[in-house]
């Protein structure tokens, strides 16, 4: 069973419409217990990341998402929800994340029109089965005016260029998460998607 949290951070309803477009089982929760007995959790999100913590913590949710991760079941975040995996965000001043991959949330250069909204390229710098199938330098539909830096190089598996040249796909053991938004990318973030959720084990089911 598939797991998308609700922390009231989420594009709930679109990542929704992609997994039952897809056929994959799934509950929208914001319950500690469904977090834990699932299969694999997909952490969306949009807004910011104070409230975003806020909102993990008020609901009783962040133990339940590390221990889901420390059992090393498949997590995947989307947009904001890879930004909150890292250590900490220069949004919302120094705000302490989940610091499940070390590393830190910058701001976009200035100059730049914030936020970065629209679609670009995804550069693949390491080979990923969630790239299964899709070709380098796809584009994606990006929302975003902060970006994720991983301390360790290896956990970029997609770069894309804004201003600068900015991780929008990490990977670290069972973790997988993207800057962009797979269910605004029409077919590819749909074959994204796919890609994970199979490779995670799940099976779609067809009417």
């Amino acid at each position: 069973m598939i797991t998308v949290i609700d922390y009231e951070a989420g594009n709930l309803r679109s990542v929704s419409n992609a997994l039952k477009l897809l056929g994959f089982v799934h509950r929208i929760s914001q319950k500690p217990s469904d977090v834990l007995s699932a299969d694999v959790v997909l952490l969306p999100g949009v807004g910011a990341a104070g409230d975003a913590m806020s909102n993990l913590a008020r609901l009783g949710l962040i133990k339940p998402i590390k221990q889901f991760v420390a059992l090393r079941k498949p997590l995947l975040g989307i947009c904001l929800g890879l930004q909150i995996l890292l250590t900490a965000s220069d949004e919302s001043g120094n705000q302490p994340c989940l610091d499940m991959i070390t590393g830190r949330v910058k701001r976009l250069p200035e100059g730049l029109k914030i936020p970065h909204m629209g679609w670009n390229q995804v550069k693949q710098v390491i080979p990923h089965p969630a790239f299964s199938g899709i070709p380098d330098n796809t584009n994606f539909y990006f929302v975003h005016s902060y970006f994720g830096v991983p301390l360790d190089d290896s956990a970029v598996i997609g770069t894309t260029d804004y201003g600068v040249s900015f991780c929008s796909v990490m990977a670290q053991e069972n973790i997988v998460a993207v800057q962009f938004h797979p269910e605004k990318s029409g077919e590819w973030g749909l074959k994204f998607y796919d890609n994970f959720f199979k490779h995670s084990g799940e099976s779609p089911v067809k009417n």
